[in-house]
């Protein structure tokens, strides 16, 4: 009797923890991203917007994407699933050049930034010399 009534107690509380569960994204495959062919994004990533950046000294071009929880609660929990694609084709993260939610990768002498949030994504491609 009592392992009933415990178990008829706890059942809410793992209910609700189970509810609390963070949401996840889903990818489902890989593209060349519209500015870079070279640069994976994901399939089902929808494209929000492309930016122009004519008069930035450091920035080239840039282009946003929505992909539901990407980035994990506010942005907080970069996808690694995703940044291991990017390694896997090439692209270096520059670790020590990290600001908040924009990390920086380079293949080459090419150089992207890349900010997280928590339903989307933007990659800029820097002038080449930005990082120098």
């Amino acid at each position: 009797m009592r392992k009933i009534l415990l178990t008829l107690c706890m059942l809410p509380l793992l209910i609700w923890v189970q509810g609390c569960a963070p949401a996840t994204y889903e990818i489902a495959g890989y593209t060349g991203s519209s500015i870079n062919p070279d640069i994976p994004v994901p399939t089902n990533a929808k494209l929000i917007e492309n930016i122009a950046y004519s008069d930035h000294p450091t920035l080239k071009e840039g282009v946003k994407y929505e992909l539901k929880h990407i980035g994990g609660e506010q942005g907080l929990y970069p996808p690694m699933d995703y940044f291991q694609k990017l390694a896997d084709t090439g692209w270096v993260e520059l670790e020590e050049e990290q600001l908040g939610h924009v990390h920086f990768l380079k293949k080459d002498t090419t150089v992207i930034a890349i900010e997280i949030r928590e339903d989307t994504f933007q990659i800029t491609e820097l002038v080449k010399g930005a990082m120098e």
